[in-house]
């Protein structure tokens, strides 16, 4: 394959893809949220709320391209390839009928439908909306519809030029000021829950689901595998400046709100409340329609991601089947409500985070670490008990006595644990350890190997 120059208008392409890869309901609603929950704290919340939120899924596609990898099997399979397969399942699960593809429709509805429904007919609207919503996302998957690209390519801008409006007339006319106070969980640490809300956008398994898309697109564009990294690299830096300048925008909309407006149950409410009282109705409208749209061909890209790679694993279950999964599995999470999605997203994530940020850090160790399952072994042994103890912690079954004492040892005697990031210490440990072996099963190969004559 040849290498050429990349030229601007190739690199600014590519860091379009890369963010509308990045940019999704989550996106938008959370900031708002760390905004209003973090107040006066706001600064360090949403440094760290960057790291999760930009940085990670940044690295996420640069260890899949460093990694080689053609999905997330291929990432976590030197571990074993069961392993492979249950951590390709889990994360297409989480982001499609568990948590992520039926947010798309929750929020739709928050911001757009729900504001112009009275309190008694919310229920029932939501069980509408959503009917239509993820059938014809179904019903365009199966006759790969133009539309997500066509939407995508016209609405993305719009979208952006919305949100941008929005934004400026928040700057000129703030409607408070910084000084809020902050909630329970910000006024300590507030980088660390910043960090922890990062996951909520579920970008950095997105990207491990995803980037793929951004590695063809670069080899498309005529350069070979040992030019693909430097380029992402470029593009995304590009991408998530932007991103990050988007993020800080919205912390700061959230903030300012609290002048006007009490805390929101969601995010999604809250950026409802900013339109009406910046807008009125029409603003209302006019958002909802958009967001509906720019969610619906987000979740029309989970609903191909994921019958796509789970038939290919599972080659038995067409992808019709798998398509029909997470058809009716969104359409049943959706109806719970985008506050108990959000809600119960939260010990999942806790879970799967220290398992994909290690998977992560070893991808772009490509170099050194060579995808060694020894590494690998070692490494995500050591954060698995962490990262159940960290979902146990974030659950319901905390209200059990026994398993509340559990956390209590477990917060109290490991660093970093009472702040979500026990899986820390045991990781490098665990890196240390397959270090060891290595080294020990290398000195014990030369010491066989004859010498020569």
């Amino acid at each position: 394959m040849k290498e050429n120059k990349l030229s601007r208008k190739q690199l600014l392409l590519l860091s379009s893809l890369i963010f509308g890869m990045f940019f999704g309901a989550g996106n938008l609603i959370f900031p708002v949220q760390l905004g209003q929950m973090a107040g006066h704290n706001w600064l360090p919340a949403t440094a760290g709320f960057l790291l999760t939120g930009c940085l990670v899924p940044f690295l996420a596609m640069l260890a899949i391209s460093m990694t080689k990898s053609k999905s997330v099997y291929d990432i976590a399979a030197p571990v074993a390839p069961w392993f492979g397969t249950a951590a390709l399942v889990a994360i297409h699960f989480t982001l499609g009928p568990l948590f992520a593809t039926p947010r798309t429709a929750a929020t739709a509805f928050t911001m757009g439908i729900s504001p112009f429904l009275p309190a008694k007919f919310q229920t029932l609207g939501m069980l509408i909306f959503s009917g239509i919503f993820f059938g014809l996302a179904y019903y365009l998957t199966i006759k790969k519809s133009g539309l997500m690209k066509w939407i995508g390519k016209y609405l993305n801008p719009l979208f952006l030029i919305f949100i941008a409006a929005v934004l400026l007339l928040a700057l000129i006319l703030p409607m408070g000021s910084f000084h809020q106070s902050a909630s329970t969980a910000y006024q300590s640490n507030a980088g660390f829950q910043g960090i922890l809300d990062g996951y909520n956008t579920m970008d950095g398994l997105a990207l491990l689901g995803f980037s793929v898309s951004a590695i063809y697109a670069v080899k498309k564009m005529g350069f070979d595998d040992a030019a693909t990294p430097k380029i992402l690299a470029k593009a995304g830096l590009i991408s998530i400046f932007w991103e990050a300048l988007l993020y800080i925008a919205l912390v700061l909309l959230g903030l300012t709100s609290l002048g006007k407006m009490s805390v929101a149950a969601n995010g999604g409410a809250a950026f409802s409340k900013i339109i009406t009282h910046y807008a009125g109705n029409l603003g209302i409208l006019v958002t909802g329609i958009i967001v509906t749209l720019a969610v619906f061909t987000t979740a029309m890209g989970l609903f191909g991601s994921f019958a796509q790679d789970l038939n290919h694993v599972f080659p038995k279950i067409s992808y019709i089947w798998w398509l029909r999964v997470i058809a009716g599995g969104s359409f049943i999470t959706a109806n719970a409500g985008l506050t108990n999605i959000i809600q119960w997203s939260t010990p999942v994530l806790m879970f799967l985070y220290p398992f994909a940020l290690t998977l992560i850090l070893l991808g772009i160790s490509n170099k050194w670490v060579k995808q060694s399952p020894i590494m690998y072994r070692a490494v995500m042994a050591s954060v698995t008990i962490p990262a159940c103890l960290d979902a146990l912690a974030n659950s319901p079954l905390l209200k059990i006595s026994a398993i509340n004492n559990l956390i209590n040892g477990y917060h109290q005697y490991l660093p970093l644990a009472a702040d979500g990031f026990g899986w820390i210490l045991p990781a490098i440990a665990g890196a240390f350890i397959g270090i060891l072996i290595l080294l020990f099963r290398q000195q014990r190969s030369t010491a066989k190997t004859p010498l020569a004559n």
